[in-house]
């Protein structure tokens, strides 16, 4: 088990061209730009953002892959700014599966322990423990050839375990799998993790496999910490409006709205729209009549209701997907994105009723995207 601490990390490639229009030009911009943040032993934490945030470099920063340009980083409380990536302590499963094509799975779970010299009874008592964990003692006799993409995953991450680091790093390990495998997969990996009581940190874009597996996500944007937090704290309580459409699948409806003032209190209307909403009570002391700012509302907490006295829409797109309907309305030149399990049907145009649940409504800064509260 391992403690990791990241202290005001950045990272500057000497190469800084990008092309720009086509042609290349320099960029000063730092691909991480004073990241901190720390994770216990045991933890699972999840380094989730879009793609070109700094999250696999920050991931190779941890793995002595990449200089750290300045700052420090500590695993329990050694600096590892100078250690060598044989030194860290650490297990590296890449996206790729880099296995050794020659070599039987058995092989390959034994290349590095054989490199460190271990004896081949430890070495064998060493894979009979993990290759169960990970469900390829089945295929310790098979070349990586005849394996699907889903056990190479399987082998790749027993590989990088096999070794008892105090800390695993997977980098994208389930981007090459299909729906069904990346759900298994993620059960498999989430059930490891708790087997071997290993720090674990896990990098990804995709954001329901972060919030599935990981106890605390960091989220980041262009190099920088946007928010860490448990799954249900980013979720429920985001800081700005990058973390608010970033995490949720549909995303979070972020409307342009202008706050109006009236006899019976605060409503948010929108441009180019007679759609109207009361302002909850609890934002009264940070609204104004005339203020511009966006609101947030996710589409399970917009409810169709019967009421008469809401504003009435017309229904723009109607989606089915089994479990749940999506409805989709025109609120001026944008969309408001509903979700319900009801088995309801609906045709384009057809008026309904909505109403927020406005406990789940969230405020955020027209310019700089911060939370209101």
């Amino acid at each position: 088990m391992a403690r990791l601490t990241l202290q005001n990390i950045y990272k500057r490639y000497e190469d800084n061209t990008k092309k720009i229009f086509g042609k290349p030009q320099k960029v000063n911009d730092y691909a991480v730009k004073d990241l901190s943040f720390a994770c216990g032993d045991h933890s699972f934490i999840g380094i989730l953002g879009p793609s070109g945030c700094g999250k696999s470099t920050t991931l190779r920063m941890i793995a002595g892959l990449e200089k750290i340009t300045t700052g420090k980083m500590f695993i329990d409380d050694v600096c590892i700014n100078e250690l060598l990536p044989k030194d860290r302590h650490i297990g590296l499963a890449f996206e790729d599966y880099a296995l050794y094509p020659p070599l039987s799975v058995y092989e390959n779970l034994a290349f590095n322990l054989k490199a460190k010299g271990m004896h081949s009874g430890d070495i064998k008592k060493s894979i009979d423990r993990v290759a169960p964990l990970l469900k390829v003692d089945e295929l310790l006799a098979m070349k990586p050839s005849a394996l699907s993409g889903g056990q190479k995953q399987r082998v790749n991450i027993a590989r990088a375990i096999i070794r008892q680091p105090g800390l695993l790093l997977l980098d994208e390990p389930l981007s090459h799998l299909d729906g069904k495998m990346r759900q298994t997969l993620r059960q498999e990996i989430k059930r490891m993790h708790r087997e071997i009581e290993c720090t674990t940190i896990i990098v990804t874009h995709d954001q329901i496999e972060a919030m599935s597996l990981a106890d605390t996500i960091v989220i980041m944007k262009d190099g920088e910490l946007q928010q860490m937090g448990t799954p249900l704290e980013v979720y429920d309580d985001p800081v700005n409006e990058f973390v608010a459409g970033f995490i949720g699948e549909p995303p979070m409806n972020l409307l342009c709205s202008v706050i109006a003032k009236t006899q019976e209190g605060f409503f948010f209307t929108f441009i180019g729209s007679d759609l109207r909403v009361r302002v909850p009570e609890r934002y009264n002391n940070a609204v104004s009549d005339g203020m511009k700012l966006t609101l947030g509302v996710r589409p399970v907490d917009v409810l169709i209701t019967g009421k008469a006295s809401s504003t009435p829409v017309p229904v723009a797109v109607y989606e089915n997907f089994g479990d749940e309907r999506r409805v989709s309305i025109r609120v001026g030149e944008e969309h408001l994105n509903l979700t319900t399990v009801e088995e309801v049907f609906f045709r384009r145009g057809e008026i309904i009723h909505l109403e927020f649940n406005s406990e789940k409504t969230h405020l955020f800064d027209a310019e700089t995207g911060a939370a209101i509260k």
